[in-house]
């Protein structure tokens, strides 16, 4: 099976797997975090602080837009393709617009999990909603 990283755009030296590694592990602690990191007590739903701080009339969104878009730009020194890339851009688009609108658009946002949308995108697995990694 082959992922959107690509070893041919972006050459990793033997040394440089320990880095590749905490990028990865970075990332699956970030997506949890904005993206599910609190579950509704029985239930199987999730959400994360994205939703929260995206209340937040401007301010929050923003903040969240920063968040995101360091995923992508940690995908690309991963070695993402441009077309990866532009996937990735638009979920954070439509998580941004949609977050904009007050209140519909925060609930919404809550379940659209851009962020673990883009790590499988990166062929990355993202934590389970407990935070733990379950692979």
């Amino acid at each position: 099976m082959t992922t959107a990283l690509s070893t041919n755009t972006f050459s990793w030296r033997a040394e440089d797997h320990s880095e590749r590694a905490r990028i990865v592990r970075r990332l699956r602690r970030l997506a949890w975090l904005l993206d599910s990191a609190i579950t509704i007590p029985g239930t199987k739903y999730s959400f994360g602080i994205d939703p929260i701080v995206g209340l937040a009339p401007g301010v929050g969104d923003v903040l969240m837009l920063a968040a995101s878009c360091y995923i992508i730009f940690e995908g690309r020194r991963l070695g993402a393709s441009n077309a990866t890339l532009a996937k990735m851009a638009g979920n954070v688009l439509i998580d941004t617009l949609v977050g904009t609108v007050p209140i519909v658009g925060d609930l919404v946002d809550a379940g659209f999990k851009a962020n673990q949308r883009n790590l499988e995108l990166l062929g990355i697995t993202p934590l389970g909603r407990d935070g733990i990694d379950h692979v």
